[in-house]
């Protein structure tokens, strides 16, 4: 995996701090943890885009945010367990897996940054 890859993984966790930060801030601290996580989770997935298709960072992105974002509502925030929604978000990250396997980088393997 090379670094690009891992700038899209970094993004889509920041996702998830930006997205909760969105529902649950209620306060200047909490905001401004929210508006970095939205400024690193942006550049990262813009920055990947120079060297991978645009539309397969914004797949992985957007599902592996989504993923993350299910499962810490459930964990820390105390959303119900919902089978149904579990099989539908791995489902999802099935299609993201497949999608980062098929996606040939813009550069060759040796030259990431």
């Amino acid at each position: 995996m090379n670094t690009t890859w891992i700038k899209v993984f970094v993004a889509a966790f920041f996702e998830v701090f930006w997205v909760i930060g969105l529902k649950h801030a209620d306060d200047f601290w909490a905001w401004t943890g929210t508006v970095i996580s939205i400024i690193i989770s942006f550049y990262l997935m813009i920055v990947a885009g120079r060297k991978i298709p645009v539309g397969t960072v914004y797949a992985v992105f957007v599902g592996m945010g989504t993923a993350g974002t299910v499962f810490s509502e459930i964990i820390f925030f105390g959303e119900p367990f919902k089978i149904g929604k579990i099989i539908l978000i791995s489902l999802l990250l099935v299609g993201v897996i497949g999608l980062k396997l098929v996606t040939k980088d813009k550069v060759e393997e040796g030259a990431d940054s």
